[in-house]
């Protein structure tokens, strides 16, 4: 029987005052998979930074069964206990039976991995996007304009979407609005340092934000050998990470 997939996280707090970005993996007791969430902050400064931390946390704990949306919403009550203004966007990522449900809110991303491409599955809640899909002008700064977040959205707002592919890859902008897809797809040609590659070469081509990186391998094609009708994979069973 297989185990968790192999996966890989990197986050670098760039020319910011702090790293307010957060990741947070869970896998309950005899679950079948492991929950994967990335929050980022929304601002520069302690309360961004706490809120991510928690939103991420209470999404990444949240049952298989009750699914991603209710992740979200989680992760809402979660600040609201946690008081204060602080507030984060959010993408998270539930296990199923060959592949991955996602939900999120702003423009943290998840895409799918196939071994040589990524596929980028979650659509930004931005300003930018918003315009840009009915086709009006918008300006560069709206790309930073988030129209949800943890606090803010309500369940009809929380975009979701689901993946068969294997692979995963989840990423705050800092990353995926500073490297383009084909740079993105060449770095995690090494799946070892795709994640901790992927962040500092944001960085290195003048990123401005905190830049993290969450990648879920694809598994490994099982080829039997000949004569046999079958062939078995065991994978690395990794610790409940937080």
């Amino acid at each position: 029987m297989a185990g968790y997939p192999r996966w890989h996280t990197a986050s670098e707090q760039g020319p910011r005052a702090r790293n307010a970005d957060a990741v947070s993996a869970y896998a309950a007791a005899g679950a079948r998979g492991i929950t994967f969430a990335l929050a980022d902050g929304v601002g520069d400064d302690p309360g961004a930074g706490r809120a991510a931390q928690v939103a991420a946390a209470a999404a990444a704990r949240t049952p298989l069964s009750a699914g991603p949306v209710r992740a979200i919403l989680a992760a809402q009550e979660a600040l609201q206990r946690l008081g204060g203004t602080g507030d984060a966007v959010l993408v998270v990522a539930m296990p199923f039976e060959g592949g991955y449900q996602i939900a999120w809110v702003g423009d943290a991303r998840a895409y799918a991995w196939d071994g040589s491409m990524i596929h980028k599955l979650t659509q930004d809640h931005t300003m930018a996007e918003y315009f840009r899909s009915r086709h009006q002008p918008y300006s560069p700064r709206m790309e930073h304009l988030v129209t949800t977040s943890v606090r803010t959205a309500r369940p009809e707002e929380i975009g979701t979407t689901s993946t068969t592919s294997g692979g995963l890859l989840l990423t705050s902008d800092g990353v995926h609005k500073v490297l383009p897809p084909a740079t993105i797809d060449s770095i995690l040609a090494d799946p070892a340092r795709g994640a901790s590659a992927l962040v500092a070469t944001a960085i290195a081509l003048g990123g401005r934000d905190n830049a993290t990186a969450l990648f879920v391998e694809a598994p490994p094609t099982v080829v039997p050998e000949p004569g046999s009708e079958s062939a078995s994979l065991v994978t690395e069973r990794f610790p409940t990470a937080a």
